[in-house]
């Protein structure tokens, strides 16, 4: 016995080898979130932690050993087959440090990064890892459209054919029983129901069951389908099927092949007649499994007691939650009886020689109910002299057992409560071989079922003896195949005259697609036998598929696709090309692919392809990928357009940091790397409700009225969208001064645009202290690149009002302020501990007032040189003509060597290249 303790106390296990007489205590160094004992070793334990560890122990919890990190929650398993040689090897799907989700396998023991295996190439899909039996399943995505994959016996995995147009949304695994899966799909247009679909052996290939079965939502959000596999009798499920509006309860003895109603009694519980005519009336059942372990769910059937069905429901024209009652089949189906007209809980005991019954209610109870004759009488039985609030019920593991144990409480208040039944003092012997009678396994009369006739034994109802071990079927006899043994084989449907005819999408000559001439394929005849089905002789040679030839075929069908789906790849890096072929010869075939980028291959058949053509692309674009077949009987070829990128890292928006009203403004968003691919840009600016998308990675825009302005653009890659946002002051007219500092600042200076934003607002908070100028009036936008340099704005604010507007004279007046500080080294400020900066006004610059990224492309870094020399000529040449015709003495307002002003207008009113008369020196630039 193994208990845990409160993990809000503490975190360890309570281990007892003696049935509980004594218990030994382990602490734990993480903390159990979920336990996974292996089916065969009982020794063998996984740990699932609440930190999404996973661990494993082969001492039944005395030593704890960790396999692996980030496991995803109830995707671990263990490797149990027929065919398993490693029942230590542990399959679970991890998530990547970036977030993906791969299928892993490793021992439990060993489980390093040298010894992990990844059976699935790449990722897939999170939460779609299911390990059953001889299969594994997983899903990848692409295309917006779920792929789902099965590998079956652990060889390499294939992908799952449904109908063409089945459009799957979602897909659950019912059962693997038989070497068959059988699988619960929600087509494109169903909401709250699913189709069953059966498979062939290796899982690849499925039919359609059944359609429209009822599904529900369990407690977690998890999907439940109301599907129902009877424990026993291979091959026989019931579900509850939706038609118009109504659910109704339907029983299959070949999985799936066929379907019908269930009889309803013909009595009640008290003996009165039950009028039901089929097909208006029938039995209906709640196929709903418990999820709580202590409890015994809706419906209960046990492999020992392959005859015995316990479930509640009602009998009408649909299943109902109302006047609910339990029912008990004891010939696997065929006929039911009324057992109680109240919910009950049924437990097994002795081989279903015993059944147990307790009440569903949330009063106390102390009674419990006995059948020792598979439920055609019931005895009361008192189990405890309180009455017992029942949270559950719990056989002991083994079902020839004859004890159980009742979990509940006493009050609402008191502790839990344990109490131990053992009906062993019942029985005074055990059974016989005259206390058992032959029964035949049958369906409504048809005794061959799956291709066999079973005969069990079972315990003749008036004999009170103990069963002990399950002796399982007493003989089987195989039967002669008929039609009935038969299902439609894929791509195939079955019309209203039990003909399996070919679906419209479905080309049957498409069986032979994968074979060369000389060589043979299976021809399909339209069927297949039901998986399990042990039938002989009769129909079966006329159904079975038949060897035939390959026909030589000129190539049709041609496709090249990437192995995900998608229309992208990642430049350096390798994408994989798939070559599909609907029809033609395989081997004697001359495949020549051309990846657009000046480099082609050629292949002799399309068999050396199979796992794709790898190739990596070196540059960004849009290549145009083209492949060509030939063979002796004709030719085809098919185009993939294939984008190649290269992931983007980083936007930076370049404008200016103020401008005039009505004037032109320069957007550009910069990118690094520069080259990265088929780019689009959104563009949000001013009042504009609507964004602005270009493929180009510029604009211009004006602003008619003055204020602050944000300017957002976002850049889409592939899947990878990055933005930058800025914003931009607009004026009538303002001053503007380029801003020098001691060369100290300049070995602090990381040139990024971070740290330029943040000495903007120190450098801001200095000239304000110096000056005593209203931050409204000032704004310092610093430069990139070295040496450090800073532009410096004089601002007209005006109050919310509307009203002090401040005159181009004002700003005369606060630029001759900041000037005189600046010139008189009164602004500076301590970039750390013993480091000051002082700040001075700079000599004229043609640098352009807009923040640009250091990852200038080198045509923009020339336009900038050729730009700065034109101007300095031309500045040049005027200060020369100046000094010749018009001699000026030093303005009154200033001393030689102070900054003078240029005053910024609308671009009607001053030509940006024309200066004002000054002094000479450090002037605003427009």
């Amino acid at each position: 016995i193994m208990l845990l303790t409160d993990p809000e106390i503490e975190s360890s296990l309570l281990i007892s080898s003696d049935e509980g007489a004594t218990y030994q205590k382990y602490r734990l160094s993480f903390y159990i979130q979920s336990l996974l004992f292996h089916p065969k070793q009982e020794d063998w334990i996984l740990a699932y932690s609440q930190d999404q560890k996973l661990y494993s122990s082969a001492e039944f919890g005395r030593r704890w050993q960790l396999i692996q990190e980030g496991v995803v929650p109830n995707r671990f398993y263990w490797s149990v087959m027929g065919s398993s040689k490693e029942p230590d090897l542990v399959h679970l799907e991890a998530r990547t440090v970036d977030g993906h989700s791969q299928y892993l396998t490793c021992r439990m023991q060993n489980c390093t990064e040298a010894t992990r295996s990844k059976p699935f190439p790449g990722y897939i899909d999170p939460d779609s890892l299911i390990v059953q039996d001889d299969y594994v399943f997983v899903q990848l995505t692409s295309g917006g459209r779920p792929h789902y994959y099965v590998s079956y016996r652990r060889n390499a995995f294939a992908q799952m054919k449904l109908p063409k147009y089945a459009l799957p949304k979602d897909m659950h695994v019912i059962s693997t029983d038989e070497n068959q899966v059988f699988a619960a799909v929600q087509e494109w247009n169903q909401n709250d129901t699913y189709n069953l679909y059966i498979s062939d052996t290796r899982g690849v290939y499925f039919t359609l069951a059944l359609e429209n079965v009822q599904s529900s939502r369990g407690p977690e959000g998890n999907v439940m389908i109301d599907l129902y596999e009877v424990a026993g009798i291979k091959g026989m499920f019931l579900a509850n099927k939706k038609i118009d509006n109504q659910v109704k309860t339907f029983i299959t003895y070949n999985k799936g092949r066929d379907w019908r109603l269930l009889q309803a009694p013909d009595s009640d519980l008290r003996g009165d007649p039950v009028h039901c005519l089929l097909p208006y009336c029938s039995l209906h059942l709640h196929l709903k499994v418990s999820e709580n372990p202590y409890t015994s769910g809706i419906i209960a059937s046990r492999d020992s007691a392959p005859s015995i069905i316990v479930a509640s429901g009602n009998i009408g024209s649909e299943l109902s939650d109302n006047d609910i009652s339990m029912f008990v089949s004891s010939d696997a189906g065929n006929t039911w009886r009324q057992i109680f007209e109240e919910e009950h809980s049924v437990l097994y005991l002795d081989q279903g020689g015993v059944l147990v019954a307790m009440k569903h209610t949330s009063l106390p109870i102390r009674h419990l109910w006995l059948s020792f004759d598979e439920g055609r009488s019931w005895s009361k039985y008192s189990f405890t002299s309180i009455p017992l609030f029942v949270d559950g019920v719990l056989g002991e593991p083994g079902e020839e057992t004859l004890i159980m144990t009742v979990f509940g409480h006493f009050s609402h208040r008191s502790e839990w409560q344990l109490v131990k039944v053992d009906y062993k003092s019942i029985f005074d012997r055990r059974c016989a071989e005259e206390d058992y009678r032959p029964w035949q396994l049958h369906s409504q009369g048809e005794a061959c079922i799956m291709g066999a006739k079973r005969i069990y034994k079972k315990r003749k109802s008036e004999r009170k003896c103990m069963q002990g071990k399950y002796a399982g079927a007493m003989e089987s006899e195989p039967c002669v195949c008929t039609e009935a043994d038969f299902d439609c084989d894929y791509g195939y449907e079955r019309h209203s005259n039990g003909q399996c005819l070919p679906a419209f999408w479905f080309n049957p000559s498409s069986l032979s697609k994968d074979c060369s001439l000389g060589q043979s394929y299976l021809n399909s005849t339209g069927y297949r036998k039901v998986v399990s089905n042990n039938c002989t002789d009769g129909v079966r040679e006329q159904y079975t598929a038949k060897p035939q030839k390959c026909p030589g075929k000129a190539p049709r069908g041609l496709r090249i696709v990437t192995a995900d789906g998608k229309l992208t790849a990642e430049q350096g890096h390798n994408v994989t090309l798939m070559v599909q072929l609907e029809e033609g010869d395989v081997q004697r075939t001359l495949i020549q692919v051309d990846f657009g980028d000046g480099i082609a291959v050629s292949y002799v058949n399309l068999s050396s392809m199979e796992d794709g053509i790898k190739h990596v692309y070196q540059n960004v674009g849009i290549f145009r990928v083209t492949v060509q077949v030939d063979n002796s009987l004709g030719s085809d070829s098919a185009v993939l357009y294939l984008h190649v990128t290269c992931p983007l890292e980083h936007v930076h928006l370049s404008l200016p940091f103020v401008t005039t009203k009505n004037k032109e403004v320069n957007a550009t968003a910069v990118l690094w790397p520069s080259q990265v691919g088929t780019l689009t840009y959104v563009w949000w600016y001013g009042n504009n409700t609507e964004p602005l998308i270009t493929l180009e990675g510029s604009i211009s825009f004006k602003f008619t009225s003055e204020g602050m302005n944000t300017i957002t653009v976002q850049v889409s890659a592939g899947n990878a969208i990055l933005q930058d946002t800025k914003t931009i002051a607009v004026y009538e007219e303002f001053r503007s001064l380029r801003l020098s500092f001691s060369a100290n600042l300049d070995d602090y200076n990381p040139d990024i645009p971070e740290w330029r934003r943040d000495i903007s607002r120190v450098i801001k908070k200095s000239l304000v202290e110096a000056t005593g100028v209203p931050n409204q009036h000032i704004l310092v936008a610093v430069l990139p690149g070295l040496p450090t340099a800073a532009e410096l704005f004089v601002l007209p604010y005006q109050d919310p009002t509307g009203e002090n507007k401040r005159s181009p004279e004002d700003l005369e007046q606060i630029s001759e302020i900041l000037i005189h500080k600046l010139n008189q080294n009164s602004v500076h400020f301590e970039l750390k501990p013993g480091v000051q900066v002082l700040v001075h006004a700079a000599h004229l610059t043609a640098a352009p007032l807009v923040d640009l990224t250091p990852a200038h492309s080198g045509s923009a870094m020339l336009m900038l040189l050729s730009v700065v020399f034109v101007g300095l000529a031309v500045f040049v040449i005027y200060k020369f003509k100046r000094r010749v015709a018009l001699p000026s003495p030093p303005s009154p307002s200033t001393q030689p060597g102070d900054s003078s002003l240029r005053l910024q207008r609308p671009r009607h009113s001053t030509p940006p290249s024309t200066p004002k008369r000054g002094s000479a020196g450090a002037q605003f630039a427009i």
